[in-house]
């Protein structure tokens, strides 16, 4: 099973739990598994078998085809996501207090090479459209950033996020009369 789908049936199990105010412990009796293992699967350090798996679906009591409805593998095509600060996945890791987890994205790219750089961008800093040979995720550290991709335009605010594929068109913009600054890594593809 691939990683990122995984993390999204993981993501989705606490979630429903949640939603349904079932405590693991709660879960786990409904599923007839232990306590350790929902926390785990939870918490994406192990797999479940399939029949484990349903059982705990069906313990949070949601249809097996709601449960699965839009979970996606990474082999599909993406061309833009953008992810509100207020839409991160707040996660925990067993025995471990006081570390504040906030899952941004999970996408698969394909083999990558990373760069990492912050860009900073003055208040009317322009340039013209420019395309890359990479994926793009950009993280808003502070300031507004309008970034513009043929016809159209996406605000971005601290804390925002985005991923794209560098391919399409796009400039960012900063509106603001501060600097605004960002995260950005490029996934560049390796040939095989």
């Amino acid at each position: 099973m691939e990683d990122d789908v995984l993390i999204q049936i993981s993501n989705r199990i606490k979630e429903r739990r949640r939603e349904k105010n079932i405590t693991v412990q709660e879960l786990a009796s409904r599923a007839n598994v232990s306590k350790g293992l929902i926390s785990q699967i939870e918490n994406s350090r192990t797999i479940p078998s399939l029949i484990v798996l349903i059982d705990i679906v069906r313990a949070l009591e949601i249809d097996l085809n709601i449960f699965f409805k839009d979970i996606q593998s990474g082999h599909q095509e993406f061309p833009l996501i953008i992810r509100r600060k207020e839409e991160y996945d707040y996660f925990e890791k067993e025995h471990a207090g006081g570390f504040h987890y906030h899952r941004i994205f999970t996408q698969s790219i394909k083999k990558s090479t990373v760069d990492i750089v912050i860009l900073e961008l003055e208040p009317n800093a322009s340039r013209p459209q420019v395309k890359t040979e990479a994926y793009e995720y950009k993280y808003i550290l502070s300031g507004r950033v309008e970034y513009h991709f043929d016809k159209s335009i996406y605000r971005l605010n601290q804390g925002d996020s985005m991923l794209f594929d560098g391919r399409l068109s796009h400039t960012p913009k900063n509106p603001g009369t501060e600097k605004a600054i960002m995260l950005v890594i490029y996934f560049f593809e390796n040939p095989d």
